[in-house]
């Protein structure tokens, strides 16, 4: 299984993606058990969390571009009010 990656994409990189066609998805600070049947992009619109896999624990931001890799079984802990826009690879 790959590891979760984060980038810090410019507006050309953004627009390149076509982020502002994404669905958008946001939660308030809370904590709960996730799995990725696919891989997913997204791009963090506000606030933060921290998620921790398997083998690893990250934080993301506003600002973040993040990949989540297929199968990945991790536990989303939600601190700031959370807004993103995501695809599915």
């Amino acid at each position: 299984m790959g590891r979760i990656k984060i980038e810090t994409p410019d507006e050309a990189r953004l627009a390149a993606l076509g982020v502002k066609k994404w669905s958008p998805w946001g939660c308030d600070a809370s904590t709960f058990d996730w799995q990725y049947d696919a891989e997913e992009v997204c791009y963090i619109l506000e606030g933060r969390a921290r998620i921790k896999g398997p083998t690893e624990e990250v934080e993301i931001k506003k600002g973040d571009l993040v990949t989540f890799p297929k199968d990945l079984k991790c536990v989303w802990k939600v601190i700031e009010k959370i807004s993103k826009v995501y695809t599915f690879r």
